[in-house]
């Protein structure tokens, strides 16, 4: 597989950031993409995110959404070769677009870089004359190396009915095994929405939600890493990577929205719950990493340790004594006691019955 090789001299600052690359660190630059990022190092990005026009003559405010279509792939090729050139041996590349124009970037991409998965995210479109009704826009997700890149499994709350609130899934009869938090997501994304509410739009044609942006900044990066985005429209990626404790590099040609980035990224506070950082909407958490959801949330036990935990416990009730000292003060320290008994590297907070992964932030 062929790889883009550069002769550029790599200058670091005092502070380890790539000098050319440092003066765009959290800041929104108004400008081309391509000569922003001709700008910047090799292997100086963790993360890159695009979301291009789609070339479906959608109203921008100063950029005409209309190009023939090899003209629009040929310039789509500069920027996608761009973005892998920058980003780190440890890093990745998502692309955002309609199936249509995503199976041309993966065949630009797989010569580049290396395939890991193609995400659907459900959000239902118009129809289109004589097609299946649009019901998903892809996301590429590439990375830079075979192996080495950063990548943590995501973790979202299991679904409930809007109704009874009952969890929409019966796990076939196993759900005292599921995670106290929620299931780990998978390559379909059908659990974050389109913005639907024009109180939470800003004023352009193609605005992503929020906690999308945020997901793929938990699953690929670390606190302090820096995520690009050559086409930041009204800041979505700087707003997500800003509240998630990550630097962003923000690059867009329209003043008017560089603008509105600019403001929504000033009022931006970091979101975390006990300590880590989390993507939440409307005071819930949206996505947490596993890894520290396994810190956070109760102990998940097995079936067969929760077979011996109830056998733990009937030893307990086998005399009045000691089922009434069930209902003494001490009785969370029993329980934690038992836990342990059934696996001994539990942590204290893994006690049965907690079912705190449903709190608000």
């Amino acid at each position: 597989m062929s790889r883009r090789s550069s002769s550029r001299t790599h200058r670091v600052n005092p502070r380890g950031m790539v000098a050319m690359l440092a003066q765009y660190i959290d800041k929104v630059t108004i400008g081309d993409c391509l000569k922003v990022m001709s700008d910047i190092e090799d292997n100086s990005v963790d993360v890159c995110f695009a979301d291009p026009p789609f070339n479906l003559e959608k109203k921008y405010a100063s950029y005409k959404d209309q190009k023939p279509g090899e003209q629009y792939l040929d310039w789509c090729r500069n920027w996608l070769c761009e973005m892998v050139r920058i980003t780190k041996p440890t890093g990745s590349i998502f692309v955002h677009n309609i199936p249509k124009w995503l199976t041309y970037f993966a065949g630009i991409l797989t010569d580049i870089a290396y395939f890991r998965h193609w995400i659907a995210w459900d959000a239902m479109s118009n129809p289109l004359g004589k097609t299946l009704l649009p019901a998903h826009y892809g996301i590429l997700f590439y990375t830079k190396s075979l192996s080495g890149f950063k990548f943590y499994e995501i973790r979202a709350p299991h679904k409930r009915c809007r109704v009874c609130n009952n969890y929409e899934k019966d796990y076939g009869g196993k759900k005292d095994q599921m995670h106290s938090f929620g299931a780990l997501v998978s390559d379909v994304w059908t659990d974050i929405h389109r913005i639907r509410h024009s109180i939470r739009r800003d004023d352009h044609p193609c605005q992503l939600p929020i906690p999308l942006l945020e997901r793929i900044v938990l699953m690929s990066t670390d606190p302090g890493d820096i995520v690009l985005d050559p086409f930041l429209g009204t800041g979505t990626t700087a707003v997500a990577a800003k509240k998630l404790g990550r630097h962003f590099v923000g690059i867009d040609v329209d003043p008017e929205y560089t603008k509105i980035a600019k403001q929504k990224i000033e009022n931006v506070a970091v979101t975390m719950y006990k300590g880590y950082y989390v993507s939440s909407f409307l005071g819930k958490i949206q996505s947490i990493r596993d890894v520290d959801a396994a810190k956070i949330f109760p102990l998940q036990l097995t079936s067969i340790e929760k077979k011996r935990m109830r056998k733990i416990v009937a030893g307990v009730n086998t005399t009045k004594k000691r089922a009434a000292s069930l209902f003494q003060p001490d009785f969370g320290k029993n329980l934690i006691a038992m836990a342990k008994a059934v696996r001994p590297a539990a942590a204290d907070s893994a006690v049965l019955g907690q079912t705190n992964a449903e709190k608000r932030i």
